[in-house]
């Protein structure tokens, strides 16, 4: 009897080890438990559309150009004491520029850069940098050369090709064109209106290009006040003297009660 009561419980310890679960394999799940899901990731909304910038609205057109290329208000009672800002024959130097930029801004002034293809070629990124700085690109040809005695191909080819490479490179072609040394003819100016471009030379030189003035920026200061008028198209280059003397001339400017035209605002379409 006590034989048989020894054999019956080592079996009943035997099945209990086979059925209990192994500590090392962790607890196991009966096969009839379900097995759990994941919880489901939603997708990603895909981001909204940034809002777009408004698009700022152009000026309205409140100057025109007389027959001195001066400039004078479309509204009879309109301010006759303002100036035009031009400079000629850039980009030339990335420190110049920026230093006209600043100056520029700090009077809240718009000018006219008159540029020449073979410069923006040498110097693309500083004709990007007028445009981003909200300044204005105007057309001096290609080459820098006198227009006026050349064939119709020629000057076919040194507008165009300053057009071209403009709008290429900011979006929209010159609205102004002017001549290297002024000089042009009949056919010049046929050109520039078919390009819907507006042609100008300038009615107040500064003859900053002159010996005179040359690292004297009091005498083109001076050389500009000597010749004031309401309307003045003032002619200025990029030059070191130039942007040297720029702040105190727009101080001076504004001193004697002129403003700045914003050359957005000019008639381009005139007859």
């Amino acid at each position: 009897m006590k034989k048989t009561w020894i054999v019956l419980t080592l079996g009943t310890v035997l099945l209990t080890a086979c059925s209990a679960p192994s500590a090392a394999n962790g607890p196991s799940a009966s096969p009839a438990d379900p097995i759990p899901s994941a919880t489901p990731v939603p997708s990603p909304e895909p981001p909204a559309d940034p809002t777009p910038e408004p698009v700022p609205e152009a000026p309205a057109i409140a100057y025109r150009m007389k027959d001195n290329y001066a400039l004078t208000p479309l509204d009879p009672d309109g301010n006759k004491k303002m100036v035009l800002l031009t400079f000629d024959d850039g980009p030339k130097d990335k420190e110049m520029i920026e230093s006209m930029l600043d100056t520029l801004d700090k009077h809240e002034a718009k000018a006219i850069f008159f540029v020449n293809g073979y410069r923006i070629k040498q110097n693309p990124e500083l004709l990007q940098l007028i445009h981003d700085r909200g300044q204005i690109i105007g057309n001096h040809s290609w080459d820098h050369i006198d227009l006026k005695n050349e064939s119709k191909e020629t000057i076919d080819q040194q507008i165009e090709d300053v057009q071209k490479i403009v709008a290429e490179m900011v979006g929209s072609a010159p609205k102004f064109f002017r001549p290297p040394f002024g000089s042009a003819n009949d056919y010049v100016k046929e050109k520039v209106k078919e390009e819907g471009a507006l042609f100008m030379t300038w009615s107040n030189g500064s003859l900053d290009w002159d010996a005179s003035a040359k690292n004297k920026p009091e005498v083109v200061i001076q050389n500009v006040l000597d010749q004031l008028h309401p309307g003045s198209n003032i002619l200025m280059h990029e030059l070191p003297w130039t942007v040297e003397a720029l702040d105190t001339l727009l101080d001076k400017l504004e001193e004697e009660g002129y403003g700045f035209i914003d050359p957005r605002t000019i008639e381009t379409d005139s007859p």
